[in-house]
């Protein structure tokens, strides 16, 4: 018993020194980050609820990094929009700069578009995959820190941790957790971090309020390939992943194992913003 008791003391010392080794959450003047430790974890449909395409259950392993603590805001694009590095076709994709006049729900009030009064501390909406990428390259070139996109991989763990909850605060849902469809009279984005559902990591919304871009092209049957160590998709493809369903899904479609995919450059995309990662 003396020995047993020993034993977990010692692997509970362990962990509580490896977690103390690890750094804390940090704000780079782009919005906090929080830490999300390396390890294997369970990826996919454990609770065989949802589509083929979230099959089979896998065991990845992801090194550590930064998430984004909230999704990117009004207040936090407004600030590469304004700058004029936003046209420097070095931190588009294939050199091709969006215009600005075409993030379509930049002046609906209705939306809470960042261009209306007091919408800074909602998530940007109908930002392209193209987009996103342009100003992850720009926050890393204004902090000399690697931002980007995470993987459909690294967001999962983010979303749900190691005990392969099906949302990122447990097994059920209520409105005082997330924003999905029928919350509002006219279904759309809430501040981040208005409410409480929160990972095991202490990032909010990653499930509901907007629908969020990862770095992978999407294939359907791409669980069944996947590498263990640092998956990041296939290499081509005609869609990008999306994940954590928005304001317009049902509560179902928030499951932190729910894949969907979008075209990537399209514009008008109501539903999709994006979440910072950060490398360690």
């Amino acid at each position: 018993m003396k020995r047993g008791f020993a034993a977990c003391a010692a692997i509970a010392t362990a962990a509580w020194l490896a977690a103390a080794s690890l750094p804390g959450p940090v704000n780079d003047g782009y919005g906090d980050l929080v830490l999300v430790p390396g390890g294997p974890f369970k990826m996919g449909d454990n609770f065989g609820d949802g589509e083929s395409r979230e099959r089979p259950v896998h065991v990845v392993d992801v090194g550590s990094f930064y998430i984004g603590k909230y999704e990117v805001t009004n207040g936090h694009w407004r600030k590469f929009r304004d700058d004029p590095a936003y046209n420097d076709p070095k931190l588009w994709p294939n050199g091709r700069v969006v215009p600005k006049e075409q993030v379509p729900y930049w002046t609906n009030a209705q939306n809470h578009g960042g261009g209306t009064p007091d919408s800074d501390d909602f998530p940007v909406l109908g930002v392209n995959w193209d987009s996103a990428v342009a100003y992850c390259k720009w926050v890393s070139a204004k902090t000399g820190k690697t931002y980007r996109l995470p993987t459909e991989a690294e967001w999962e763990k983010a979303a749900r941790g190691t005990d392969q909850r099906r949302f990122p605060w447990g097994n059920t849902i209520d409105r005082t957790l997330a924003n999905y469809a029928g919350a509002q009279q006219y279904d759309t984005g809430m501040k981040v971090g208005s409410l409480k559902g929160a990972s095991p990591y202490g990032a909010y919304d990653m499930a509901g309020n907007a629908m969020e871009w990862c770095a992978d092209w999407y294939a359907r049957d791409y669980y069944s390939i996947s590498p263990k160590k640092h998956p990041k998709g296939p290499d081509t493809g005609a869609y990008r992943v999306v994940r954590g369903g928005s304001f317009f899904t049902d509560a179902f479609d928030l499951r932190t194992y729910g894949r969907s995919a979008a075209w990537p450059s399209f514009q008008a995309h109501r539903m999709i913003g994006f979440r910072l990662a950060r490398d360690l």
